[in-house]
């Protein structure tokens, strides 16, 4: 890793440097700011608007916002990444952007509200920026993200590099293996909808003193939301869930969460730890991905019903509230859904003893089944079986990849017969005689596999969730690597 920061990050270089050079010197800068933010954390840095206005920086933003599956979908003023490119060029439509903020001339537009069904059956807004916005939200959190991934708590889990899901559920699995029975299992309602704005630009301003940094931040969170009845409703509160940014302004604000229960923790010993629980005192453990979180007590239900207390408290600070039909006290042997699992203890088959199991959730279950049945319902019947059997093979062995750390095996079979059978009466209604559906004799010799009943057809074998094998997945606990850290090919 260089030690020195790139001269004048302003200028244009003469010939633009190829992707490899262009992406080595953002992860050098990046490194540094992630480094410096570590090294001191009262640091506050300054002079970041040069960086986010770099055709480095900007380039690589543009490529991240390109590679992004909604970037065939536009804005409130049409224009999508494919658009742009046709018409102005990648490299003038970032020459223009450019120029724009280094004027301050560059202003936010409101983003285009579009909802999405939630799978309670609700509706969720979700806001769609344009291009010219999600390019510089992305190229603010490329210089953002790392001054603030050097403060975040290791309990978050949730849009943060180098971390995922499984890292959240084992945690989980290696607290509730090691006395913590009871659990808050909460919700915080409309997070991204709700974040209070002063809250939010204080724990900003904590760490950034950039002037034009803070007033491009504020002017996101401020521009608005157009509906789909052509009204616009301005954002006094919250960060529009869909845009680039918002999800590490969610991290920003819920880090005071975050804080609070980690100081907790580390001021209690291992040793100091086993005293609280001889003593009845109770000890505890936040792991939150975004805005769903759990908070594991090693006690007794009272000590649970204290954290909503205490979690509720510190959420009023920052605009937010529990949402109370979703948040719950349970034990482990009553289990609970988080990210798509439901965990939960239980006696091992023939035996007495008790372990801690993380399957798929039954809505998780009920989700991939209904999107098979969508792929084979009556109205697919002009596709052709090869793309149908690659279609639901897609589906299933990545909705297997997700959950095959898990205790899934017998799941994935349940859900390849179901599947199996969908597809089957699929075949025999597409290709039935009058009013006769084909037989079983002819669906083998047609559609399966020689001497077998795995389904395949010109070419095409379907693949289905037990494709997936089931692994245990390494608990990294506290050793999950720092980001931000060039990999050695970027470094030779």
């Amino acid at each position: 890793m260089p030690e020195d920061a790139p001269g004048n990050p302003g200028a244009v270089p003469a010939v633009p440097p190829a992707r490899g050079a262009r992406l080595r010197t953002v992860r050098e800068m990046q490194a540094k700011l992630h480094r410096w933010a570590g090294e001191d954390s009262s640091r506050r840095f300054g002079d970041l608007f040069n960086l986010v206005c770099d055709p480095d920086f900007l380039a690589e933003a543009w490529l991240r916002v390109r590679s992004n599956a909604g970037s065939r979908t536009p804005g409130i003023d049409a224009a999508t990444v494919a658009s742009i490119e046709a018409r102005l060029g990648a490299g003038a439509f970032l020459d223009r952007v450019r120029g724009l903020l280094k004027s301050g001339e560059f202003r936010p537009v409101p983003v285009r509200q579009v909802m999405i069904p939630k799978r309670s059956g609700k509706l969720r807004a979700l806001g769609i920026p344009t291009v010219a916005d999600r390019v510089v939200q992305a190229a603010l959190k490329l210089v953002l993200e790392p001054i603030f991934e050097a403060d975040f708590q290791p309990c978050s889990y949730g849009f943060r590099p180098n971390r995922r899901a499984q890292d959240a559920i084992a945690e989980i699995h290696h607290l509730a293996t090691s006395g913590y029975q009871w659990v808050l299992e909460a919700d915080i309602r409309a997070c991204f909808d709700e974040i209070d704005h002063a809250a939010l630009m204080d724990r900003v301003r904590a760490r950034i003193s950039d002037k034009r940094v803070l007033a491009l931040v504020k002017a996101f969170l401020k521009a608005g939301v157009m509906t789909a009845c052509g009204d616009r409703e301005d954002t006094r509160t919250g960060t529009p869930q869909g845009g680039i940014l918002s999800p590490l302004l969610a991290n920003i604000a819920l880090s005071a969460l975050d804080k609070h229960y980690t100081a907790q923790w580390e001021q209690w010993s291992q040793w100091r730890r086993a005293e609280r629980q001889r003593t009845g005192q109770g000890t505890w453990r936040l792991i939150r991905y975004a805005d769903d979180f759990v908070v594991l007590v090693n006690g007794d239900r009272r000590h649970a019903e204290a954290q909503r207390e205490q979690a509720a408290a510190v959420l009023a600070r920052l605009g937010l509230a529990l949402a109370e039909e979703k948040t719950r006290i349970v034990h482990i042997d009553e289990g609970f859904d988080f990210l798509g699992f439901t965990i939960r203890r239980m006696r091992k088959r023939g035996t007495q003893k008790h372990y801690v199991y993380t399957v798929p959730a039954k809505t998780a279950i009920q989700a991939i089944k209904a999107k098979v049945a969508a792929k084979t319902y009556r109205s697919t019947r002009y596709q052709s079986p090869e793309t149908l059997l690659a279609g639901i093979s897609r589906a299933l062995t990545g909705w297997a990849g997700y959950f095959r750390h898990g205790v899934s095996k017998a799941i994935f079979a349940a859900i390849d017969h179901y599947t199996w059978h969908r597809i089957v009466a699929w075949l025999r209604r597409k290709y039935k005689r009058g009013r006769s559906r084909i037989g079983m004799p002819e669906i083998r010799r047609r559609f399966c596999r020689p001497g077998t009943w795995q389904l395949a057809c010109n070419g095409v074998t379907f693949q289905g969730a037990a494709s997936v094998p089931v692994t245990r997945y390494r608990y990294r606990g506290s050793t999950i690597p720092a980001p931000f850290t060039p990999p050695p090919a970027l470094t030779s």
